[in-house]
């Protein structure tokens, strides 16, 4: 398999790497290249967690195939190249589905676990790797079991994948009535209300659409959605549109974006409504629009996701304030309410709540993202590793309390650091 220089970048676009990359097509060939490379899946993670610049990649999307599947117990052993939304449709309408599932279906397994996503359940259900029963990996050209329990498992879930090139993994499933969701909509006037109605659903998921260029008495509205799954015929899922060029940089002006929030936010009727949706529409919104990103211009755009204490939501109150304000909020704003739940040492899970909002690349931008990240440390919070491109080291060492356990892993696995990647020699995690 050779290997092929190239240029790319994370799904935001605004940090790009040049070096070669190879795609193997079975797991022996791929547990041979765990001797040169780091992995990668679909690139999915915002910033430069999935890229090497200067050195070699292995791309794992050719290793998607199902290993073995048990209809009774839900046990699903898959490659690491498998989208997350694919599996989702092969077998919700046999009644089995994830349990965990991010915000899009592209995301691989590989890079779920990598990341250890969560999802619109996670005051339920937890992290991905929390419903992981084994994970196998390729470590310099040996492969080894990571079981629960383990530190090996604790530093791979969320481990960025430096423990080695995860190859396959066994997941739990859940039960699930069917492939539709139902879906209730109700409008959130402000802030207080928008947090209030997160902090009282019982829904299995939940999630909010905040209109982050509200200000006043509008500050935090947004669109708080409730979904269980359910039998039953929805619509099939329209062609995907496709963005075929860069928008030009007026696209996301300030008016711009307040007119669309407005409308979005009123689409809803003041009483609310329950609709019906393929359950692809609801758990990966964003996927009927490929290449989205490419609406931010050639170029990109930064996300900044934290998540702060429940005693904490002032200080998030005030970091949405000086969002709205700047002029610089896109329509892409998600605010949810986070359990306990993670299963590794640099899990982003914690108790809490959780904003995520996309900034085009300019340095204004920047400016507040890096202004955001410090309240979230003074917060006793944490960011996202999957949506970081802009952190420091000195903030991501205060907000992972268990880097140490996770470093000392990672030494005994990977002890020439053959596993690097951008976003691990940026922060200096790695580093004593």
């Amino acid at each position: 398999m050779p290997w092929k220089p190239t240029k790319y970048a994370g799904w935001g676009r605004a940090i790009t790497a040049k070096g070669e990359i190879t795609r193997p097509t079975d797991r022996t060939r791929a547990e041979n290249l765990s001797l040169d490379a780091p992995a990668m899946g679909m690139r999915r993670s915002y910033g430069d967690a999935a890229l090497n610049d200067g050195g070699r990649m292995i791309d794992m999307t050719k290793l998607d195939r199902i290993i073995s599947f048990d209809e009774t117990t839900g046990i699903l052993d898959v490659e690491a190249g498998a989208r997350i939304g694919d599996i989702a449709t092969l077998l919700a309408p046999r009644g089995w589905m994830p349990a965990v599932m991010p915000g899009t279906g592209f995301a691989t397994i590989g890079g779920c676990i990598a990341q250890d996503v969560h999802g619109k359940n996670h005051h339920h259900a937890g992290s991905f790797g929390q419903h992981l029963l084994e994970i196998t990996l390729a470590q310099h050209g040996k492969t080894c079991l990571a079981l629960p329990e383990t530190d090996l498992f604790r530093a791979t879930c969320g481990g960025l994948g430096q423990t080695g090139v995860i190859i396959s993994a066994k997941l739990q499933l859940i039960r699930t009535l069917g492939d539709i969701v139902t879906v209730t909509e109700r409008r959130a006037e402000n802030w207080a209300e928008h947090l209030s109605m997160l902090d009282q659903s019982t829904a299995s998921y939940t999630v909010g659409w905040i209109d982050a260029t509200a200000t006043g008495t509008g500050l935090g509205r947004g669109i708080v959605e409730e979904g269980e799954s359910a039998k039953g015929l929805a619509n099939p899922r329209e062609t995907p549109m496709k963005v075929p060029m860069d928008a030009p940089r007026w696209a996301l002006a300030a008016p711009i974006v307040r007119a669309f929030n407005t409308l979005y936010f009123y689409r809803v009727p003041a009483r609310g409504r329950t609709l019906v949706k393929p359950l692809t529409d609801f758990f990966f919104p964003l996927d009927k629009i490929h290449d989205w990103n490419r609406l931010y211009g050639k170029r990109g755009f930064h996300q900044f996701q934290c998540v702060v204490p429940l005693d904490q939501a002032e200080t998030l109150r005030g970091m949405l304030l000086d969002i709205a304000t700047s002029g610089l909020a896109s329509p892409l704003a998600v605010l949810k309410r986070m359990g306990t739940g993670r299963a590794g040492y640099l899990s982003f899970p914690m108790e809490g709540y959780t904003l995520a909002i996309d900034f085009p690349n300019r340095a204004a931008a920047r400016e507040l993202i890096r202004s955001l990240e410090m309240r979230a440390v003074d917060a006793g919070g944490r960011l996202y590793f999957a949506k970081d491109a802009l952190a420091e080291a000195a903030k991501i060492r205060v907000m992972y309390a268990e880097l140490g356990a996770w470093q000392a892993e990672v030494e005994k696995a990977d002890p020439d650091a053959v596993y690097e990647t951008d976003l691990v020699r940026r922060l200096g995690l790695r580093s004593a």
